[in-house]
C-alpha cells in the first residue's frame, strides 16, 4: 500500500434549485393564482474522520468531489428535492488548508468528526412568494445560488504515542522492527526510510502503544533540507520522543554534534515540540567493545548536558529494547491517569497540543506560500508522492 500524507483536491457543493414560475390551471377555475414552488437546497461537502484509513493515497487518483445539485421548483407549490450531501472520509489526523487563502479550515483529530468544507447553494423562490394584493399574478422568481468551490490541501499527521527522532541511519527503523510487527526497509545507507512507518508495540493483553518512525533528519531540516520539513509535522501528534543516537556511526562522525543538530532543528520547526518529553536512546552498543561502552555513553551524556532518562540498546539484537518499551508504556499510562484525574494536567496537555498545532500549521502555510511564489516549472512539490510505493504493516 502506498503511503501518501499530502494531497490536493477540489470540492464543489451543489447549486440550489431555481424557483418555479407557474400559475394554477384547473378546470372550472378561470383565475387561478401563482403556484410556483421553491427549488431545493444544493448538497454540501463534508469531511469525516475515519480510523480505517491511514494514508491519503485515494486522493491521488480522485481529486474532484462534487455534491448533488438541488432540484428546481415545480407547479402546484411543489418544492424541488434538496441535493444529497457528500461525505468524504479522511484519515484521523488530517489538517485541511484552503490553498487560495492559506486558511486552515479544520483539523480532523477524532473518529467520526464531521467538518463542513463546502456549503451548498441556497434554493430559489417560486413566484408564489411574491403575490400581494396589488400584484396577483407575479412573474418574479429567484434563481438558486451557486455552491461553494474550494481548492483544498490535505496534510496528514500520523497518530502515535511515541515518535522516533534521529539522524539518517541512527537505527530508528531497526528499532521499530525489533519491538513491533512493522517491517520498514532497513539498509546500510542514509535515507532508507522515505515515509513514516507505524508499529503497534504489544507488551501483553490490553497493553500496547503506537510508535512512529519518520525519515531521518539532517541539519537544515526545519528549512526544507532533506526530507525533514515534510515529516517533522508527524511528531506533533506524539506524546513522547525517543531521540535515537548512533554511538558508533560508520562515517566516524561525532554523535554529540549529530544529537545537537537534531535538537536545534526540532526547536526551529516548533518550540513547543522541542519541549515535549524526550528520552535519549543510545543505539548500536553491540558495535563497541564491552570495555568501551559505558565510557562512550557517559561521554555523550556529559557533552550533551543530558539530565533526562537514558537507555542503552542494540536494536538489531533487541538488547535493552524490552526495558525501553516497558518504561515508555508505564510513562504513557501514568500520563493518561494524571490527565484523567487532574484538570490542570489535562489543561497543560491541551495547551501544548494547541501550540504545536499552531506552529505546525504556520510551517504548512509558509511552505505553501513559498510554492505559490515559484514559477510553474520549478514547483516540484519537494518530491512526488507517487515516486514511492512502501508497504506499511501493523501488529495485530
Amino acid at each position: 500500500m502506498q503511503f501518501v500524507d499530502e494531497a490536493s483536491i477540489i470540492v464543489e457543493a451543489g447549486k440550489g434549485g431555481n424557483g418555479c414560475l407557474s400559475f394554477r390551471r384547473e378546470k372550472y377555475v378561470p383565475k387561478g393564482g401563482p403556484d410556483g414552488g421553491d427549488g431545493g437546497h444544493g448538497g454540501s461537502v463534508y469531511l469525516i474522520g475515519d480510523d480505517s484509513l491511514n494514508t491519503l493515497v485515494d486522493f491521488k487518483f480522485q481529486r474532484f468531489y462534487k455534491a448533488e445539485n438541488g432540484q428546481g421548483g415545480m407547479g402546484r407549490q411543489m418544492s424541488g428535492k434538496a441535493g444529497e450531501d457528500l461525505h468524504v472520509k479522511v484519515p484521523v489526523g488530517t489538517t485541511v488548508v484552503d490553498v487560495d487563502t492559506l486558511e486552515v479550515i479544520a483539523d480532523v483529530t477524532e473518529i467520526g468528526q464531521v467538518v463542513l468544507v463546502a456549503e451548498g447553494g441556497r434554493r430559489g423562490l417560486g413566484n408564489i412568494h411574491f403575490k400581494s394584493s396589488t400584484n396577483r399574478a407575479p412573474r418574479r422568481t429567484t434563481p438558486g445560488t451557486e455552491g461553494d468551490r474550494r481548492n483544498l490541501r490535505l496534510e496528514m499527521k500520523v497518530m502515535a504515542d511515541v515518535g522516533l527522532l534521529g539522524m539518517p541511519n541512527a537505527g530508528k527503523s531497526t528499532l521499530i522492527r525489533s519491538v513491533s510487527a512493522a517491517k520498514p526497509k532497513v539498509a546500510n545507507y542514509p535515507f532508507t526510510t522515505l515515509v513514516p512507518n507505524l508499529g503497534v508495540v504489544k507488551l501483553g493483553m490490553h497493553e500496547h502503544f503506537v510508535m512512529a518512525d519518520v525519515p531521518g533528519l539532517i541539519e537544515g531540516a526545519s528549512e526544507g533540507a532533506g526530507l525533514g520539513l515534510r515529516f517533522l509535522k508527524h511528531l506533533t501528534r506524539t506524546r513522547l520522543l525517543f531521540h535515537v543516537v548512533d554511538v558508533a556511526p560508520f562515517d566516524e562522525s561525532d554523535p554529540v554534534e549529530a544529537a545537537q543538530a537534531i535538537v536545534h532543528e526540532l526547536g526551529q520547526f516548533s518550540p513547543a515540540l522541542s519541549e515535549r518529553p524526550r528520552w535519549l536512546v543510545l543505539n548500536k552498543f553491540d558495535l563497541l567493545p564491552e570495555d568501551e561502552r559505558e565510557e562512550r555513553a557517559q561521554a555523550i551524556i556529559d557533552a550533551l548536558g543530558w539530565e533526562g532518562p537514558v537507555f542503552r540498546i542494540s536494536a538489531i539484537s533487541s538488547e535493552g529494547t524490552d526495558k525501553l518499551v516497558q518504561a515508555a508504556y508505564r510513562w504513557l499510562t501514568e500520563q493518561r491517569r494524571l490527565e484523567n484525574e487532574d484538570e490542570d494536567a489535562l489543561a497543560r496537555e491541551q495547551e501544548m497540543r494547541r501550540r504545536m498545532e499552531e506552529e505546525s500549521v504556520a510551517r504548512i502555510e509558509e511552505r505553501l506560500g513559498r510554492r505559490r511564489k515559484r514559477p510553474d516549472d520549478e514547483d516540484d512539490e519537494d518530491f512526488d508522492d507517487d515516486d514511492y510505493d512502501v508497504e506499511v504493516e501493523y501488529a495485530p
